[in-house]
């Protein structure tokens, strides 16, 4: 056992925010994206919104995570239109036009 270590198995540097949940997106783009856009957010789910946009919303492992996605929009040109973090249990917001 090192000075480091403890008996319950952590280890000094271990913070609080190593335990934190996976934080969750929503992101909102412009235009409907077709079903084959799927397997390209890697097991996001997208939601085709009524107002002619297409939410892209679940869990990314970190800021670099959300960075290369942001990087795959901007490289095939698909318009941002909002980037939200949201609590993980928090349902998909959607917004129908009355």
């Amino acid at each position: 056992m090192t000075a480091d270590d403890h008996p319950d198995g952590t280890t000094a540097g271990a913070s609080t925010a190593d335990h934190d949940p996976v934080p969750h997106y929503e992101i909102r783009v412009k235009g409907h994206l077709g079903s084959g856009w799927a397997a390209w957010f890697d097991g996001l789910s997208l939601t085709d919104d009524a107002d002619g946009t297409t939410v892209i919303h679940g869990p990314l492992l970190d800021q670099a995570a959300l960075h290369g996605l942001m990087a795959k929009l901007r490289d095939v040109g698909i318009p941002l239109i909002s980037l939200s973090q949201i609590a993980s249990d928090a349902p998909t917001q959607t917004h129908e036009r009355q």
